[in-house]
């Protein structure tokens, strides 16, 4: 399906359309419509129920704005930032390695330097985008992509819209890891929104400034934790590893996951576990498998704290388009908020056993230490302290020489000063009081590692409606239908009266429609025009049953009864009303309409074309 015709489908139908167009609309921000919204709510409990009850894990909802503080620990300060490059001649602002894609069929350009995009730009001679004027010699630029805000009135306190949801999870770790008895592993999922002051919006739902994650975040013992990789071991996938990536004639690897873990081509058991999990999940919700794949991240393009990253790709339109993301993120989350923040992000991890070790320990004179030093005392008692841990033998000879900041205190003690750095202070070994003592340990507390699955949910969306978009014949007649799950679908059936002016079939249709509504069941209801148009308007939206009421039903002796349609065959059985609630719930969970063939009256399809 174009791209352009799925624009054009997603708002006439109400899937989504541009935001605030009543006053020009806004570039990157998008509001799903009624038929969206649904669909989009839909996908979320499905990821919810994979992800978070299936998994045993637990989910929270944290803030979306957040102080300056967490994304200086985070690194998003100095590190968030994609290339732009601005037109001398219209002053229009671009994505760099964006417009050198486009423009050399090259893949992966965020993994490139910013002196490289120069260069591509000048060779291939890439002119802007909106008024035509050559972009060659203008400098590429880093541009941090948060949305800076202030907490508080005036001033206030500079803060941040979160541009992911993982912040929320890592800073509220130490509350966290309680809730889970400071017990590994341990999962927690957030589904919300996300902020990115993208320079260059584009693609509908594709790239957006406003957009929903669903993320997990995984806490384990790296040196005793395995995830269930038996689960999914013989689960088939398609992946495009690196090496791959850089060959000339490099091609997919069809393989199962315990063979791509075995093999070392997916580097760490728990990234295998959850591209398994995800391939049966992204099938169970209705991407096409032969547009779907796994590339792992370039050295280039990986960030600088994972060890293995992998992404999940969909093919929309010609493009393959991210849709989640997969990554071993280490210990590097936790210990930077451990060094920022005011709250421990270890945990506690217990012995099998009681051991006895060794430790070197020292106790400063202070007596000696304060007249000495002055004000620099307490700072070169503690870093005795943390030598003793560090290097032991530091302290055989008859003096040991420490370092303290340059800025600390006034005190005349010894040492040669730098402005802003350290310098040495050295001190009597008789003084620090150091020894070595025998100590009995319970346990020892660690730094979790994290491995990230995290779903990007508008892209979700959008490659679900572009795979599900078909065209066929039916009844001589051409249609359009969105095959979608009917667990994804944004209404789980249609109720019609075949004719209007009966009122047995507009009372019972009535009924129909409320008693499944009450089961829990989101329903449609439609009297305007022919069976056959009202059964086009159900298929393009993508309804996956639709319920008619005719006298057939309601004349004789026997249980009202009701024809139900199932959208992509077209085919039709009479099913008691009675037995209809139950019957479209199966269905909706994955029960398969040939069974409904096999036990019901089949109805001959002729009806499609029945006017009033």
């Amino acid at each position: 399906m174009a791209g352009a015709d799925l624009v054009e489908l997603a708002k006439r139908r109400g899937f989504f359309f541009g935001a605030n167009g009543a006053y020009g609309g806004t570039a990157g921000f998008y509001t799903f419509g009624p038929q969206g919204a649904a669909l989009k709510r839909n996908l979320e409990d499905a990821w919810r129920d994979r992800f978070t009850l299936r998994e045993g894990n637990r989910e929270i909802e944290a803030p979306t704005v957040m102080p300056e503080a967490v994304f200086e620990a985070s690194g998003h300060l100095e590190g968030f930032d994609d290339m732009l490059v601005e037109c001398g001649e219209c002053g229009e602002s671009h994505r760099a390695d964006h417009l050198v894609e486009d423009a050399t069929g090259i893949e992966d350009a965020e993994a490139l330097s910013g002196e490289a995009v120069e260069d591509l730009i000048r060779d291939h001679e890439i002119a802007c985008p909106s008024c035509g004027s050559p972009l060659a010699g203008r400098d590429v630029e880093d541009f941090n992509l948060m949305f800076a805000t202030s907490i508080g009135p005036g001033d206030g306190q500079p803060g941040y819209l979160r541009p992911e949801t993982a912040q929320g999870i890592f800073v509220e770790f130490p509350r966290l890891k309680e809730y889970a008895r400071g017990s590994l592993p341990f999962g927690i999922t957030q589904i919300g929104p996300a902020y990115r002051n993208e320079i260059s919006p584009r693609g509908g739902l594709l790239r957006l400034r406003e957009f929903t994650q669903a993320e997990l975040e995984q806490f384990i013992d790296p040196e005793a934790d395995e995830p269930p990789l038996h689960r999914v071991e013989d689960v088939a996938v398609r992946l495009y590893p690196a090496t791959e990536q850089e060959d000339d004639a490099g091609e997919y690897l069809d393989t199962t996951v315990g063979e791509a873990v075995e093999g070392g081509v997916i580097g760490s058991p728990w990234v295998g576990y959850y591209l398994g999990v995800a391939q049966e999940w992204y099938e169970r919700v209705g991407v096409d498998m032969d547009r779907f794949r796994f590339r792992q991240h370039l050295a280039g393009e990986r960030a600088h704290y994972a060890a293995d990253c992998w992404d999940a790709e969909s093919e929309v339109d010609g493009d393959w388009i991210e849709i989640a993301g997969f990554a071993y993120r280490g210990d590097y989350d936790l210990s930077k908020h451990d060094a920022y923040g005011d709250d421990a992000f270890t945990v506690f991890k217990r012995y099998d056993e009681p051991k006895t070790v060794e430790r070197a320990t020292v106790d400063p004179d202070m007596s000696v230490l304060g007249p000495e030093f002055g004000g620099d005392a307490a700072a070169v008692a503690e870093a005795l302290e943390t030598l003793a841990g560090r290097d032991p033998d530091a302290f055989e000879g008859e003096t040991v020489t420490v370092e303290i900041g340059d800025d600390s205190g006034d005190g005349d003690g010894g040492g040669d000063g730098s402005d802003g750095g350290t310098r040495g202070i050295e001190v009597d070994a008789d003084v620090a009081n150091f020894s070595v003592e025998e100590v009995t340990e319970n346990g020892e507390h660690i730094t979790p590692h994290v491995v990230e699955p995290s779903f990007g949910v508008g892209r979700t969306v959008q490659t679900l409606l572009a795979h599900a978009y078909e065209t066929d014949e039916v009844d001589g007649e051409e249609r359009t239908y969105l095959s979608l799950a009917p667990e994804i679908a944004p209404r789980d059936a249609a109720v019609f009266p075949l004719v209007t002016n009966d009122d047995r079939l507009t009372d019972l249709a009535d009924r129909v429609a409320a008693d499944l509504r009450a089961a829990g069941l989101a329903v449609a209801y439609d009297d305007s025009g022919s069976i056959g148009r009202r059964y086009r308007r159900q298929d393009e939206v993508g309804t996956p049953f639709c319920v008619t009421v005719d006298r057939d039903g309601v004349e004789g002796d026997g249980p009202e009864t009701v024809t139900v349609r199932e959208r992509d065959s077209a085919a039709q059985v009479r099913v008691p009303v009675a037995e209809l609630a139950d019957e479209l719930a199966a269905l909706r969970s994955g029960g398969a309409f040939a069974e409904l063939l096999d036990r019901y009256e089949v109805v001959e399809t002729a009806v499609e074309t029945t006017e009033n």
